[in-house]
């Protein structure tokens, strides 16, 4: 899979961010997509191929899998990756059609179409909490899919067409939890600079307009 639309994405979104949006592209790029593409793709790989049954009846092992990894959690988490950047396309189609907009009457109409104020801030306000919204979705997924987060060595299957009760292994089982509260670490991490990007800009705009109701009762 060709990470390039999605690099090129968070690097064109940089440019309008606060300090805060730098940070999460940042955190986004290196502690979750480069971790994904240079390690947890590997981990997850052959997980169907590595996943093994004490019985050898038709058909068990395949049900066995599927009702304990109903969702690739290899797909899973590449698509966790493509939803929560996918609101930041908000922004850059905002920032595009103001500048299409300045050339469409052929004079400055912005100070500076990518500034973060007017309609822009409020695009950016809301893709920062489709952001929030998303994480903690995908959050509640994994939990309920993996059980609070745990990834057994053994797991115990009665779905037929299994004759009995059977025990079935998850190859590298520590390996995967590991890197799978990694996941919901940098997920939180995430979270957190959504939160704290969402709270700053309310805030300076919330100064910014008292300001401006000071200064006119001044005058």
């Amino acid at each position: 899979m060709s990470w390039a639309f999605l690099r090129d994405l968070l690097s064109g979104v940089n440019k309008y961010s606060t300090g805060f949006g730098r940070f999460w592209v940042a955190v986004v790029f290196m502690f979750r997509l480069l971790v994904y593409v240079a390690a947890t793709e590997n981990i997850w790989k052959h997980e169907h191929d590595e996943f093994e049954c004490n019985i050898k009846q038709p058909g068990c092992e395949n049900v066995c899998f599927d009702h304990f990894f109903p969702v690739s959690h290899i797909r899973l988490c590449a698509l966790q990756l493509i939803m929560v950047s996918t609101p930041s396309l908000l922004v850059v189609f905002h920032v595009a059609y103001r500048e299409n907009r300045e050339k469409h009457h052929n004079q400055k109409l912005y100070k500076n179409p990518g500034k973060i104020d007017g309609g822009l801030l409020c695009t950016y306000l809301i893709s920062l909490i489709l952001k929030i919204g998303l994480e903690i979705v995908f959050l509640v997924l994994f939990y309920k899919l993996y059980n609070g987060f745990k990834i057994p060595p053994l797991v115990k299957c009665d779905i037929k067409p299994c004759p009995n009760t059977v025990d079935c292994y998850i190859s590298k089982p520590t390996e995967k939890m590991i890197f799978l509260y990694f996941l919901v670490a940098t997920s939180c991490l995430c979270i957190a600079l959504n939160l704290g990007e969402l709270s700053y800009l309310i805030f300076k705009y919330s100064i910014k307009c008292y300001l401006k109701r000071h200064v006119k009762k001044q005058q």
